[in-house]
């Protein structure tokens, strides 16, 4: 007879939120240590032997008798349940509220540029749940109205073109699963700290099914100069006003210009309501709430590519 487990639903949650606030301000201060990392690998085994305790099984008192969640029919086998709709839109069950997106304490000095991380250890299969997508900002997110936000094509063409999302989506578009990874990725075992999962040494990661158009029939809309082109410039409508270039041959292949993310519209925190996806490359040229793109025959150099990155 198998034993009953005390935590609710199937995945166990990690140790969170076991480090001091003062220690979270020294580290925010003055970086890490290596008494500061002695201090969190202590902190963190307190804390991992605490949860693994609050979670040991219990036996039933008299299993000879049967188990009880068998011979007594529950509430929910007795009793009129939910109706239709009764949510809108579907959550998941509160008993897996444990599987989130985390930030990692002391990591930035401002969550509105910084990253949250998704929970690989309790994902299934290759798709990541739209609410679990990882996130990287440089100055926050907005939820953009769909209805005033463009898209503009320049430079280098033979017609420069404003489009707006209604005009996008009448177009041919395309679905195409592509996993997306910020070149940070497992950037937190450099400093071989300690942490409870590996949603925080890799979890800015996700996989997704993207819908979109291709960027190429965009610019062969506007006429884009066979001879002279080289690369792009997409631009993000974000205060950082982030900025990427992109070889021609590149954005001719496979870039997606995209408002669709597993069957519904991209989220706010990821894009919404335009965002390039770009496979192959670094999560930083997926450049979210795009509003413009640039032909041209030689590469920008923007800050976004000579010194935050490269």
């Amino acid at each position: 007879m198998p034993s009953e487990i005390k935590h609710h639903g199937q995945l166990r949650k990690a140790p969170e939120n076991f480090l001091d606030p003062q220690l979270l301000r020294e580290i925010q201060q003055h970086g890490l240590d290596e008494e500061r990392r002695r201090f969190m690998r202590h902190s963190f085994l307190m804390a991992s032997a605490a949860s693994a305790a609050a979670a040991a099984p219990m036996s039933f008192a008299n299993e000879a008798a049967g188990d009880p969640h068998i011979l007594a029919l529950p509430s929910h086998s007795t009793t009129l349940g939910k109706p239709v709709t009764q949510a809108g839109y579907g959550q998941p069950s509160r008993y897996e509220n444990t599987i989130l997106k985390r930030a990692s304490p002391g990591l930035t000095r401002t969550q509105e540029s910084s990253v949250s991380f998704t929970p690989l250890q309790a994902l299934f299969g290759i798709i990541t749940p739209n609410g679990l997508h990882f996130e990287r900002h440089h100055q926050g997110w907005h939820d953009i109205a769909p209805d005033t936000h463009r898209l503009m094509i320049h430079g280098l063409v033979k017609t420069a073109m404003i489009f707006t999302l209604d005009d996008l989506m009448r177009l041919p578009t395309v679905s195409r699963i592509h996993f997306l990874e910020c070149g940070a990725n497992t950037a937190m075992e450099w400093g071989q700290p300690v942490v409870p999962t590996v949603q925080y040494t890799h979890g800015m990661l996700s996989c997704c099914e993207f819908t979109g158009v291709p960027l190429s029939v965009l610019l062969d809309y506007c006429g884009y100069d066979r001879q002279q082109s080289r690369f792009v410039l997409a631009e993000g409508a974000d205060g950082a006003s982030l900025t990427r270039t992109i070889p021609i041959e590149h954005a001719l292949d496979d870039v997606l210009v995209a408002w669709g993310m597993n069957g519904e519209m991209l989220r706010p925190e990821n894009g919404y309501p335009l965002r390039l996806v770009v496979p192959g490359m670094q999560g930083v040229s997926w450049v979210k709430w795009l509003r413009r793109i640039e032909v041209g025959d030689q590469p920008w150099g923007s800050k976004d590519e000579s010194i935050q990155y490269i």
